[in-house]
């Protein structure tokens, strides 16, 4: 069948996972590829009963919102899929997704919607980036034309929706230096000392991944995932990275033998250096809370923004130092730490057994004696005996995954009904489904959207829910 191919159609809205909004005869079409304001010839590549998905074919007409993409990457990377949006015009659109799901999924009044919290850096603001070794790396239709290209080992990130498919980076604007630099002198020298890439469908191969984390403290720690033990090739490449970054506080391995990438629940060794760096969060007071990161701990990626966040979380619990409050989705206790001085207790749940260990470690840290973290599946956790034993929560706080809070727990948190919820979310659409089953007892007194990631198209958001 002849492909449908919609011509000079004009993209008007910005969509979730960077999509762009087109509007063609009733029918919503979404294309990647797009600003808002660009006008091009679409091509049909998937028909749904309520909307389409396109490629484009020709940009007609540029939008007056459209940027130079900073990254030489952009467009086949798929990490900034907004760079070529004027960030200001990124902060209205994440403000109006945040109110259209409100509105148009939950049917909710919001009291007072409040303007989003810009990041304080557009760039270099990730924390932790991860790095994948392919034995093939992916190909630009440019480089296809250059056989000598083909079977070159790459080292980067994957290609969206390619399990198998990694771009070989030069460059990223993500994260800080020496990231860039780790990068692509390990790319040099393990190329040089002809060390085996990893290939993913053959499982073969020594090279696996390489994970890259710093702090606001000036600390840094890499990563080195091997596929299997060869001591004598290991060392030599994590002796090469000690010597030419003296830099690195936390140097460590971890041998991955499994058939996929996933490398958090397998244990790492020091090679150099400390088995973990050390993060600070200051509280509104001055206060300076300690965390220490392992290579396994979970910690939001943008420290300065996430630093913001708690602070408004704190302000909208406004507690008074006699509740209980109830942390959800604890985590590795970061927020239940920062409030922990303004309740009498505080009880946080998670259901990563490895965050919850760190979480213990973290209140320890900073003589917090208050707080008790449990580690369990949400929904059976909230139980009435669970909540005789550790007293009725006045606060909940709750930062559930993008898939947002199961049905039974939004059940439990009813019958318990504290006065107040402080409901962050990194999925509006989620969060504002949830909150509509809250509505029969809750009303939500105000919101604060936080750009945690600039030039992508999420977004965070803070909701203040009170007992009516």
């Amino acid at each position: 069948m002849q492909a449908e191919i919609v011509e000079n159609a004009e993209a008007i809205d910005t969509g979730e996972d960077g999509n762009t909004v087109v509007r063609h005869n009733e029918r919503v079409i979404f294309v990647k590829g797009l600003v808002p304001g660009d006008i091009a010839d679409i091509k049909i590549v998937k028909k749904k009963k309520k909307y389409a998905m396109g490629k484009v074919m020709a940009i007609k007409k540029l939008s007056p919102l459209r940027v130079k993409p900073v990254c030489q990457h952009f467009g086949t990377c798929g990490g900034c899929s907004w760079q070529n949006l004027d960030y200001e015009k990124q902060i209205t659109f994440k403000q109006k997704h945040v109110e259209d799901a409100f509105e148009r999924i939950g049917h909710i009044l919001v009291e007072e919607k409040l303007p989003i919290v810009r990041s304080e850096n557009i760039f270099h603001y990730r924390n932790k980036l991860e790095f994948t070794f392919s034995a093939k790396r992916w190909l630009t239709n440019e480089e296809m034309g250059d056989t000598t290209n083909f079977n070159q080992p790459g080292l980067g990130f994957h290609v969206p929706g390619l399990f198998d498919k990694v771009l070989d980076l030069k460059e990223c604007h993500l994260q800080p230096e020496p990231s860039n630099s780790i990068r692509n002198e390990v790319r040099e020298f393990t190329v040089k000392e002809n060390m085996p890439y990893f290939d993913l469908n053959a499982q073969e191969g020594f090279l696996r991944n390489i994970m890259v984390r710093n702090t606001t403290t000036g600390e840094i720690m890499v990563v080195v995932v091997f596929a299997k033990d060869d001591k004598p090739m290991r060392d030599k490449l994590l002796q090469h990275i000690s010597e030419k970054f003296l830099q690195i506080t936390s140097l460590q391995y971890i041998i991955n033998t499994k058939k996929n990438d996933v490398f958090s629940d397998l244990p790492s060794v020091t090679y150099k250096g400390k088995e973990y760096i050390t993060e600070h969060l200051i509280k509104k007071n001055g206060d300076v809370l300690t965390f220490r990161i392992s290579p396994q701990s979970f910690f939001q990626t943008n420290t300065l923004q996430a630093n913001a966040l708690y602070r408004k979380v704190s302000e909208y619990a406004n507690l008074q130092g006699n509740e209980i409050v109830y942390d959800l989705y604890t985590g590795c206790g970061t927020i239940a730490s920062f409030i922990a001085s303004e309740a009498t207790s505080v009880v946080g749940i998670e259901y990563v057994e490895k965050a919850v260990s760190d979480a213990k470690v973290n209140a320890g840290l900073n003589a917090i004696n208050n707080v008790d973290f449990f580690a369990g599946d949400m929904q059976q956790m909230l139980t009435e005996e669970f909540c005789r034993h550790h007293g009725i929560p006045d606060v909940i706080i709750t930062d559930p995954p993008r898939a947002g809070m199961h049905p039974d727990v939004v059940s439990a948190i009813l019958k318990m009904a504290p006065k107040k919820i402080v409901y962050v979310s990194c999925n509006p659409s989620t969060q504002a489904r949830d909150i509509a089953l809250l509505k029969e007892k809750y009303m939500v007194k105000k919101m604060q959207p936080f750009d945690m990631f600039p030039h992508t198209s999420h977004v965070e958001n803070i909701a203040l829910l009170v007992k009516v």
